[in-house]
């Protein structure tokens, strides 16, 4: 009776339970950490939707259980929202689903598709529910690039033709966690255009469609191409979109016969979020996108800060186009340590906290991300640490001790 569960033996050790100790020993030592390494927004959640919420939950009707699916007005929102923003039109009874955060849906349609040794095609690095949904449903992940770039459609159709079975689905991120990268609508054009010869499913993780930073250039949605709802449900959030992260709160949307599947499993795990919730979730999506403006606007200020900062300190990291996160290239100096080793040794010497990219999977073992989490003058503190440990721009960098 003591060995370890199947499913559980499928998962490797959460990279991240390594670094949380650090970071809470460092804080019971005293330090000031500056942690920019989870994703978790730290803005609130705007006063309107905060008031709907109080007001519907003074109805004691609201208190009983609410339907998995998620309720009509919320599932009209979300629909109302794509015909607006990538004009789509969706069926909002039979194409969308609310579910408990996009991470929630996109484990739960991996075990509502997956069978035992089916091979899904997703990016490395990326985030890890991507994988991992499929693998404790018993499916086969098969590595594909996480660039859209031109390689990307040599290594799908490579992926394809050398997979048995033949893969059965394609997980695309754009704009990407943690890569920041972004995708056009030619590039949606081109996969579908071959997914559907090869009568393989696209599940499109959109959770960063609203943090972007080029006004003129805001991400598609791959169901924007003709025919790509024969063959793909897109996953969406209103975590970072309204800064909602603890309200749990997402959708999947598209093809039929995914929802279906997605809503059959469901209604056997969850009544769908509280309804409070919900309706206050519908007064986000019916209202002003001033307040997703807003929030655009300070990631926007936090990446010119971090990069500049950062630059300024000797780590040059690129500017990212969207997300609210920097893909940075560990400094040249550490780059043997790999990406959980460097990660330990920030928060102990500088006392700043990054995701190392090895979580994010093997091919992103030379970076780490950090996320806009903090405001420009803690993110201004963050370098000035991280200075002392690469020296200055074109240092070698020593090692200092941090003192609390």
């Amino acid at each position: 009776m003591s060995e370890v569960f199947h499913r559980i033996r499928r998962l490797p050790p959460y990279v991240f339970a390594h670094i949380d100790p650090l970071k809470a020993k460092a804080r019971a030592d005293g330090v000031d950490i500056i942690d920019l390494g989870m994703g978790n927004p730290d803005m609130p959640t705007p006063d309107h939707i905060v008031a709907k919420l109080q007001e519907t939950v003074k109805d004691p009707r609201t208190h009983r259980y609410s339907t998995s699916r998620g309720i009509p007005g919320l599932r009209k929102a979300q629909a109302s929202y794509y015909g607006r923003r990538f004009g789509v039109k969706l069926n909002p009874d039979t194409q969308v689903v609310a579910t408990l955060g996009s991470k929630e849906g996109f484990a739960n349609m991996a075990s509502a598709i997956t069978a035992p040794g089916d091979v899904v095609l997703v990016p490395n690095p990326t985030y890890p529910i991507h994988s991992f949904g499929f693998i404790m449903s018993g499916g086969v992940v098969r590595s594909m690039p996480a660039d859209p770039n031109e390689d990307f459609m040599r290594s799908l159709d490579r992926a394809v033709r050398h997979s048995i079975p033949k893969p059965i689905a394609l997980v695309l991120n754009y704009p990407a966690n943690p890569t920041a990268y972004t995708a056009d609508l030619d590039f949606y054009t081109e996969v579908v255009k071959y997914c559907r010869a090869n009568d393989i499913f696209i599940l499109s993780d959109l959770a960063y469609s609203e943090i972007y930073f080029d006004e003129d250039a805001p991400p598609p949605s791959v169901l924007q191409v003709p025919g790509a709802i024969d063959i793909s449900v897109e996953f969406t959030s209103m975590s970072k979109t309204y800064s909602m992260p603890g309200w749990r709160v997402g959708f999947a949307v598209g093809n039929e016969r995914l929802i279906a599947a997605l809503a059959r499993v469901k209604s056997y795990l969850d009544y769908g979020a509280f309804t409070p919730i919900q309706v206050a979730a519908v007064a986000a999506l019916n209202g002003s996108d001033d307040v997703i403006s807003e929030v655009r606007k300070v990631y926007k200020n936090r990446r010119d800060v971090l990069v500049d900062s950062f630059a300024r300190s000797g780590w040059d990291i690129p500017v990212p186009k969207a997300t609210m996160f920097a893909w940075a290239p560990i400094p040249a100096q550490f780059a043997h340590m790999g990406s959980l080793e460097f990660a330990k040794l920030l928060i102990q010497e500088t006392g700043v906290g990054v995701a190392p990219g090895v979580g994010f999977g093997e091919y992103g073992d030379q970076y780490i991300r950090l996320a806009f989490v903090e405001n420009e003058q803690r993110i201004r503190q963050a370098a000035r640490n991280v200075k002392k440990l690469l020296g200055g721009k074109g240092g070698q960098g020593n090692v200092v001790p941090l003192t609390a």
